[in-house]
């Protein structure tokens, strides 16, 4: 489910306590407006309400979480009575980002009439707010109603006369296994003989994009085999997206892409940037591989939430495999590994099923080229010699017509060869045409909300950059645009693998050129196996473009690498031991921080950790057991435990 939300920090003066356990709370006051709808709600549910294993915990757990929701409405429908337009903006961006929450973690609840009624509730005040009258995008590209019809094929209707699999076919000894049973032999059957050509299309693009796929996961460390599951992901397609707003070649919700340092702002959206899309993806493969043990389980846990894995895994009788769980999963999930086991198969023997793979496809390779300033994307097409749809070929990143304004370059990719006729044309640009501050004229009918939805900021950017503003304003009023802060980071790329540019910064020591923002207090970060920058801004309670921005980096960090973090000055002692703190510790401080718990964790050392643990809502023995170093057969011969089964408020002995 894709969320263009940020998440809001609420205070104490302007929420109640019960909404801190339906949000996503950040550390900051600071929050960004969608730039497309965050939620795709069906129209016409089938049910009144469903719950995936139909407890009534869940049912009320969905319910009071939807009281919550209308609270919230009713908190934006008051300020905007009072012609309070900041708090207003922030109960409904935070109405918004609930239901996201929700239905991130009950999918099932998308067919219930409550939450459709909710929903319309919700986005109805939305559109009043800033103004928007044209519909919700449709999802691009034509794989999704490719899975849908791949997905439908009965499980059981193998047929045996229909396919005959080709006795030279080699199954090469892969880290994921390619199981030849009757679900994949159905997925065989409808890409090799129902729908051909979409099998040929998926080859041809891998021609293109396999070259890097495979230097990125090697370099990961994660099965080489997995790239094809980007065919079954997005058909290879970087500007795919779906209608739950998953986007770019690896489909990434804006949470977990952002988990994973992938920037999504107004002006850019790097889930769609094929590199760092990819790179995201190998690091989330192998954390889910981490986690399950399993890669079939690891894959169908890409396809679907930890909730509904565990559900599966509970009815399977605990155990933890793929095809054990089977029955208990969503229809998608069923059809989701098997096709990317036939997939593989078919790609890995093109020829033996009567593909005939391309030969003069060009792999996706670049030169780089820094832009200071916004400029109109035909100009630097013109500059490179290319049109403006083979430069957006390239940048498939960029969602305007320019490259994002702000004092740090952007990364520009431009075909091989190109560089020396680019930069002479560049260096004549005048520096007129490179624009850095945006003003509005106020037209008849505009509002703030309608102005800030245009420019992809909020109405409380818009209040800060202007003096004096008042909630009424005229036609002919100017009104500065501030420049979103997503895009004023070096957005630059962490020099992809086939860029023609070398990596400058240095793994030994922090960069210096970051100026402290204000109120905060410098602190040095030292890069540990595992780590990403998503994990790194998480731990810190901030973003991964503020980290990437104060240390001069792109996504690619290497362990030992220190990095500059600045933390709030009235806050460091809630920061300070971060870097000397387990994984496991840091994930714990993450989770108790969302659930509004002050915890202070002491630096780790030999044998330290918790004696005890108190259970919390969706945890499981085998989760408990990972993140404090033990095992559940260690946590259930100390608590007496018989099952696997734990309840909420329960206290478990760890050592």
């Amino acid at each position: 489910m894709m969320r263009f939300l940020l998440s809001i920090f609420f205070t104490a003066v302007l929420v109640v306590p019960a909404y801190s356990q339906f949000t996503e709370p950040t550390t900051n006051s600071e929050f960004r407006l969608p730039y497309e709808e965050p939620v795709d709600i069906p129209s016409a549910p089938t049910r009144s309400f469903l719950t995936p294993s139909g407890s009534s915990e869940d049912a009320e757990e969905v319910l009071q979480r939807m009281a919550v929701i209308y609270t919230i409405h009713a908190d934006a429908l008051q300020a905007l009575s009072r012609e309070d337009l900041v708090a207003a903006e922030e109960h409904i961006t935070s109405a918004l980002s609930a239901i996201q929450l929700l239905v991130d973690e009950y999918p099932e609840v998308r067919t219930s009439s409550r939450l459709t009624e909710l929903y319309r509730t919700v986005m109805t005040e939305y559109y009043l707010f800033y103004g928007i009258t044209e519909p919700p995008p449709a999802s691009e590209g034509d794989i999704f109603a490719v899975l849908e019809e791949m997905f439908s094929v009965d499980e059981n209707a193998f047929i045996t006369d229909e396919l005959v699999i080709p006795g030279d076919i080699e199954l090469r000894r892969t880290e994921v296994p390619l199981i030849l049973n009757t679900q994949v032999q159905n997925q065989i059957n409808f890409l090799v003989n129902r729908r051909p050509e979409i099998m040929e299309r998926w080859l041809e693009r891998s021609a293109v994009y396999f070259p890097m796929m495979r230097e990125i996961f090697e370099e990961e460390g994660v099965p080489l085999e997995l790239i094809h599951l980007s065919m079954i992901e997005s058909g290879l397609v970087p500007t795919a997206r779906s209608h739950a707003r998953a986007v770019g070649l690896w489909q990434f919700i804006y949470a977990t892409g952002a988990h994973y340092g992938l920037e999504a702002n107004w002006w850019i959206d790097e889930r769609r940037d094929p590199e760092k899309a990819t790179r995201a993806a190998a690091r989330h493969l192998r954390d889910l591989y981490n986690t399950w043990g399993e890669w079939h389980l690891a894959l169908a846990a890409y396809n679907v939430s930890p909730r509904r894995i565990r559900y599966g895994i509970r009815r399977a009788g605990g155990q933890r495999d793929y095809w054990a769980i089977f029955p208990y999963l969503p229809r998608e999930t069923r059809g989701y590994v098997p096709g990317y086991i036939a997939a593989t198969i078919v790609a890995m023997n093109p020829r033996e099923f009567g593909f005939e793979p391309r030969m003069d496809a060009q792999p996706f390779a670049y030169d780089l080229v820094e832009v200071q300033g916004s400029i109109e994307l035909s100009t630097l097409a013109e500059f490179a010699g290319i049109t403006t749809q083979e430069l957006r070929n390239l940048n498939p990143e960029l969602l305007r017509w320019a490259t994002p304004p702000g004092e740090h370059p952007y990364p520009l990719k431009i075909p091989v060869g190109t560089k020396e006729r680019f930069q002479e044309a560049y260096q004549q640009l005048p520096d007129a045409a490179r624009r850095q501050l945006v003003v509005h004229s106020v037209s008849r009918g505009e509002n703030l909300g309608s102005i800030a939805n245009r420019y992809g900021v909020t109405v409380r950017d818009l209040f800060a950059a202007n003096d004096r503003l008042s909630t009424t304003i005229h036609p002919g009023q100017q009104v500065v645009i501030p420049i979103p802060e997503g895009s004023n980071v070096a957005i630059a790329a962490n020099t992809p693998s086939r860029a023609r540019t070398a990596a400058t910064s240095s793994a030994s020591a922090p960069a210096q050129s970051a100026s402290a923002p204000a109120n905060t207090t410098r602190l040095t970060y030292t890069v540990k196996s595992g780590d990403t920058v998503g994990h790194i801004a998480e731990w810190y309670g901030t973003q991964a473009w503020r980290i990437r921005n104060w240390n001069n980096i792109g996504n690619t960090i290497r362990v030992g690498q220190r990095l500059t973090i600045f933390v709030p000055s009235n806050n460091v002692s809630s920061f300070e031991n971060i870097n000397s703190m387990t994984f496991a510790q840091k994930q714990s401080l993450v989770r108790d921080r969302a659930a509004g718990r002050t915890t202070t964790v002491a630096a780790s050392s030999p044998g330290s950790g918790p004696e005890s643990y108190t259970v919390r809502a969706n945890d499981n023995l085998w989760d408990i057991a990972r993140a404090h170093n033990t095992s559940v057969d260690r946590i259930k011969q100390l608590n007496n435990l018989q099952s696997n089964r734990i309840v909420v408020g329960q206290v478990l002995r760890l050592r």
